[in-house]
């Protein structure tokens, strides 16, 4: 087959100064051969140099799939525009990519992931860019730090506020890749690319349009080669026009930490009864109150996070299937996974193309999301974006500012303080030694969700923690409940940097929240929507 040539080879095309994009969710779909090679190339020759990357989601983990890092090397990458970077916990080594952003060795931006998307298709049409509302009053927002990561990203902004039609507008103007690099499982022949044991679609079509709109070349990394052919045309999501190379790697792993696992595909159904239960602690309390803001028939975002566990609370109470799941890679319904997985569903009902995922979320054609706080501000502004002493510990925003820019009923969940020693038993909570941390704080080091713009467009917000429920009303923040065994204003009023309201109406939250049976969810009827 003419096309397929060696990751060497592949790499031997990147030409200094080109704008690569990589279709890539930390380890699910990464092409990690090829940007291997890209690196042990630049390593032999000092070519490519400058190069420009676009990252809707991250490229590689910290878990065995090194991805961007592969080509964070001064010299090699001079710009970095993403959706996420990779991210862990603060007892692994930070990733170069990371010491090259603190370090200023390299232009670093991060763009919500969907407008990265948009960008893309805006390339490909050759459009001048996207027009939108996504980002406003958000670190996106050029009135704050318009994407920037550091002072040399800066110095070069990629996006400006526009008034258009009486309203005020974000504008990225388009960025035309001149290379590719996306993968799949099967290439035919020809070129054309099935994803059978992929876990998502991510973006690779889009980005090889715009890559190939533009003269460009594209190169997928696969699994292996069959016959011209042999391929069902139903099945082929990138079609041979849009191929230029390709490069086999026959060990590619699916995900992080997953060689590979056929529930993850798609390709079987995993009986409910292998799904394990949240196990009991503090965390429980904080999914199911979450899940107690659900109703019957809607369709639910799910972040990374406490969040993620809540559809296992469904599942424990026997309500799996009453809500559909929606994720940013692509997965729709089923059961979204934990852990190293997360990203990826069992038993979906579909796979949608990320970018198409995201023209969903932005238009808020779902019910209510499901996400996760660092802190919140007394705008009720919540920081997931940046946490400047260990800045690795967060990936960016990803999904997290199209998903929240006009969702109807966003509920943030996590714990009041970080570090507290806390007790669940017999329906109350104990806190036993508080923690370091507050987490409700004067001043946000990122605003990754506007609490003002939430107020301005009639968005219901909620803070689910462990020991109380807060809610963002006209006048700020308001705690609505609080966990048996909490003293209100001892353990939350004090506990908070910001001025926190007692509702005169401040109810108890459910004592069986607080116990290990299953607490009797029951989901409020489903409300009629006006299309």
């Amino acid at each position: 087959m003419k096309k397929v040539i060696s990751a060497a080879q592949a790499a031997s095309l990147i030409r200094d100064g080109d704008v690569v994009t990589v279709s890539s969710s930390s380890g699910l779909g990464c092409p990690d051969k090829v940007l291997a090679a890209i690196g042990e190339r630049f390593d032999q020759e000092g070519a490519p140099r400058r190069l420009t990357t676009l990252h809707p989601i991250a490229a590689g983990d910290m878990y065995g799939i090194k991805g961007i890092d592969h080509i964070a090397k001064p010299g090699l990458l001079s710009r970095v525009l993403a959706g996420s970077y990779p991210s862990g916990p603060s007892s692994l080594p930070m990733p170069q990519i990371w010491h090259r952003i603190v370090d200023n060795q390299v232009e670093a931006y991060n763009i919500p992931s969907g407008i990265l998307f948009d960008m893309h298709r805006d390339a490909a049409a050759r459009r001048p860019g996207v027009l939108t509302q996504v980002g406003i009053g958000t670190f996106v927002d050029p009135d704050l730090q318009g994407c920037a990561m550091n002072d040399a990203a800066a110095a070069h902004p990629v996006v400006r506020k526009e008034r258009f039609d009486g309203r005020d507008w974000l504008y990225f103007p388009a960025i035309v890749p001149n290379v590719a690099i996306i993968r799949a499982t099967t290439a035919d022949e020809r070129g054309n690319l099935t994803y059978e044991h992929e876990g998502a679609l991510l973006g690779g079509l889009d980005q090889a349009l715009a890559a190939r709109n533009n003269g460009g070349i594209v190169i997928a990394q696969v699994k292996r080669v069959v016959k011209e052919g042999s391929l069902r045309p139903h099945d082929v999501h990138v079609p041979c026009n849009l191929v230029d190379h390709v490069v086999v790697d026959p060990d590619q792993w699916q995900t992080t930490q997953t060689e590979y696992d056929p529930a993850i595909s798609g390709e079987i159904a995993q009986p409910l009864a292998t799904f394990e239960f949240q196990p009991w602690g503090p965390e429980k309390i904080i999914a199911r109150r979450a899940a107690m803001a659900l109703a019957r028939g809607w369709a639910v975002n799910l972040g990374f996070g406490i969040s993620a566990n809540v559809p296992r609370v469904l599942l424990e109470e026997g309500l799996h299937g009453e809500v559909t799941w929606a994720i940013e890679q692509g997965a729709v319904g089923g059961m979204p996974l934990l852990g190293f997985a997360f990203g990826c569903a069992a038993n979906a009902d579909a796979i949608m193309a990320s970018p198409s995922q995201f023209t969903y979320f932005q238009g808020a054609g779902f019910d209510a999301t499901l996400l996760s706080f660092l802190q919140v501000d007394p705008d009720g502004s919540v920081n997931v974006s940046k946490l400047g002493a260990k800045p690795y510990l967060t990936a960016g925003c990803g999904g997290f500012v199209d998903i929240t820019a006009h969702a109807r009923r966003i509920v943030f969940s996590g714990f009041f303080t970080a570090g507290a020693q806390l007790e669940v038993d017999d329906g109350r909570l104990t806190i036993v030694r508080e923690g370091r941390t507050r987490k409700f704080v004067k001043a946000a080091e990122h605003i990754t969700f506007s609490g003002r713009m939430a107020r301005e467009r009639g968005q219901r917000v909620t803070y689910v923690t462990e020991r109380c429920v807060i809610e963002l009303e006209a006048d700020g923040l308001v705690v609505t409940e609080v966990a048996p065994g909490i003293d209100v204003h001892r353990d939350v009023v004090e506990q908070a940097e910001l001025p926190l309201r007692v509702s005169a109406h401040l109810r108890l939250m459910p004592a069986a929240l607080f116990r290990r049976e299953p607490f009797g969810l029951e989901l409020k009827a489903e409300e009629t929507r006006r299309g």
